[in-house]
């Protein structure tokens, strides 16, 4: 009945016809006009499947891992894990891992079984498949799209990782370790959290149903190693030059903002700033999640918080900072200005608390000084245009921009002044810069630091404060 609808099966000794090409004509001046030439777009390489044996044992040790978890959580007393040793939970959780796996018959080899009881622990004691990026010390971030997919970055490039969650409620379980342990929750009312983890690490989650593919997490690792001046010049993010001209602006106390993009270093470029700052002096930090770590004696740290289920509680870094400039501060310290508190870092500032610092977001020099001028607005503050680049003008002295560059390094690439006001524009000249010049094969950045020739405007500044910048720091670079 439907034969006439049937496709007509091709015959396999008849050959099929073939065509031949007929030749194009191309036009004369076509030929002898110059192409352009255009980088080829590299293709993405194939990704290699993998091995079915490899795929199943995985899932096999990920099936076996669950159902020793749970045996766990029968057997265990959990609320005497805290009082534990390290040792002694390692020894009860290889035992209970040993007797379930001769129950159900699992053999493994030794580098099995030390791997499982390891991997046992994190669940128990850590956070599960992130306990080992965590401990790697070569990881910086740490970025969970979905429970099955993981990346870090490395050397400022990010590369995908082969630790994977079981499902989204593995993930979920973790996250609400996490953030239980500092007093937060997640859930669908409130599907965001920002928190810090107990070594210092900053954590960020949103979960579904905002997240849409699985639940969204960052860390941002703390470093224990704590980045100083002369390890930033060793790994070329500013020359010994800058690094003596910062020295006299932190100590001569002017006021500084350190403007940059995210994970551009702007956090590690304040911390190794505040190297400079007196050990009498006593300096007050502010952040919504403590990073700053500096090396004073006197030093307050502040956190804000936000409100709690009820909406209740939330304490802002402008109630932190108005409260601040109560506790007889020498100097201030943001760790990130990014709303209406922007009004009283610049008031502090410019009313005798001198050589504060604070960092923003922002691309250029230049456009630093909008956003200022854009979150003094929004913080609905009624001030002339002059009157509001004015009140910048006399607070902040210096600009400091750091960038992460396209092939992951970091670079101060600018550090700009701001000399005053010409009629409604704030003026503000560059003393140093990072010179691009190229690219290497190998997409490495090819450049250098350089002066830009202008004298620093508090040249004398620095003289009456018994710093003697050499001149010479002034004189821009020539390339042999």
């Amino acid at each position: 009945m439907f034969s006439r609808y049937k496709k007509p099966s091709a015959k396999p000794d008849t050959p099929a016809p073939v065509e031949t090409p007929k030749p194009q004509m191309v036009p004369v001046d076509t030929v002898s006009r110059p192409q352009a030439t255009r980088k080829p777009t590299p293709k993405r390489a194939a990704e290699a499947a993998p091995q079915d044996r490899e795929k199943k044992r995985k899932e096999r040790m990920g099936e076996l891992k669950l159902e020793l978890h749970r045996a766990l959580l029968d057997n265990l007393n959990l609320a005497a894990i805290d009082q534990a040793s390290e040792a002694e939970l390692r020894d009860e959780i290889a035992a209970i891992a040993t007797e379930t796996l001769q129950d159900k018959g699992i053999v493994l080899n030794r580098d099995e079984r030390s791997t499982l009881n390891q991997e046992l622990y994190d669940e128990v004691k850590g956070l599960g498949p992130l306990e080992a990026l965590l401990k790697d010390d070569t990881v910086s971030d740490i970025l969970v799209n979905g429970p099955h997919q993981i990346f870090v970055e490395r050397s400022g490039k990010l590369q995908l990782s082969d630790v994977t969650f079981k499902d989204e409620r593995h993930l979920m379980r973790i996250i609400d370790k996490i953030v239980s342990a500092v007093g937060r929750r997640v859930d669908e009312s409130n599907p965001y959290v920002d928190a810090r983890l107990a070594d210092g690490s900053r954590f960020n989650a949103m979960v579904p149903p905002i997240a849409v593919d699985g639940s969204l997490v960052s860390i941002r690792k703390f470093k224990k190693d704590k980045l100083g001046i002369d390890d930033l010049v060793q790994f070329g993010a500013f020359t010994e030059e800058m690094a003596v001209y910062l020295q006299a602006a932190v100590a001569t106390r002017l006021n500084i903002i350190v403007s940059g993009g995210t994970g551009s270093g702007k956090t590690t470029t304040l911390n190794a700033l505040s190297s400079f700052i007196d050990d009498a002096e006593r300096i007050l930090t502010i952040e919504d999640t403590a990073e700053l770590q500096l090396q004073q004696t006197h030093v307050g740290r502040m956190e804000s918080r936000p409100p709690n289920v009820e909406g209740k509680g939330a304490v802002t870094p402008r109630d932190c900072l108005k409260n601040a400039l109560r506790m007889r501060p020498d100097r201030i310290i943001v760790g990130e200005t990014r709303g209406e508190e922007v009004i009283d870092m610049l008031q502090a500032m410019n009313t005798g608390h001198d050589g504060s610092m604070t960092t923003i977001h922002a691309n250029n020099p230049r456009d630093g000084i909008s956003r200022l001028e854009n979150m003094i607005a929004m913080a609905g503050v009624e001030m002339p245009l002059k009157a509001m680049r004015s009140q910048i003008s006399s607070a902040v002295n210096v600009l400091v921009q750091a960038s992460r560059l396209q092939d992951g390094s970091r670079r101060m690439t600018s550090i700009t002044e701001i000399t005053g006001m010409e009629g409604d524009v704030i003026s503000m000249q560059e003393v140093f810069r990072y010179q691009r010049v190229g690219l290497t094969p190998d997409n490495k950045i090819i450049g250098h630091f350089t002066a830009t020739g202008v004298r620093s405007h508090y040249s004398e500044r620095f003289r009456m404060w018994g710093y003697d910048v050499p001149p010479s720091i002034y004189e821009p670079f020539r390339p042999e």
